[in-house]
């Protein structure tokens, strides 16, 4: 799995003209997170991105989800694994297929609320809109 993690103050994704997840600037601050998932990966997987998304200490003070409540917005991403190393445009090989990888995105966001996170999403497959104020900016890429 990979994941693009950024530090935001607020964030919104909007589907159909709806919004479907947010983090409010009100709340705090929060992690948007885009999840991409390759053939190979498994809820195992699901499971230790997910605890590591929950303890990642890059909220002010050095301080984690966990620690502050803060709010995540999980959006599924299969761009993520886009191959550009030849032409000009990507290939889509190493991106799991929907069947594959809806679960395991749901793994994910399942396995955070269990962990106690309040958890935002967007809508798998669709044609998302996502609005974001990065803090800092702090944007990592996770890979398992």
């Amino acid at each position: 799995m990979r994941a693009v993690v950024q530090r935001v103050t607020q964030a919104s994704v909007t589907v159909d003209g709806q919004v479907t997840g947010a983090i409010d600037e009100g709340a705090g601050p929060g992690l948007l997170v885009l999840v991409g998932v390759t053939h190979d990966d498994s809820s195992g997987i699901a499971g230790k991105l997910a605890r590591k998304l929950w303890g990642l200490r890059i909220l002010d003070g050095e301080k984690s989800c966990e620690d502050l409540g803060a709010p995540l917005l999980v959006v599924s991403q299969f761009t993520l694994y886009g191959d550009t190393s030849k032409g000009r445009r990507p290939t889509w090989q190493a991106a799991a297929p929907g069947p594959v990888a809806e679960p395991l995105v749901d793994a994910v966001i399942s396995e955070l609320r269990n962990l106690g996170a309040h958890v935002e999403t967007g809508q798998f497959g669709a044609d998302m809109k996502v609005a974001l104020v990065n803090d800092g900016p702090v944007t990592l890429i996770l890979e398992l």
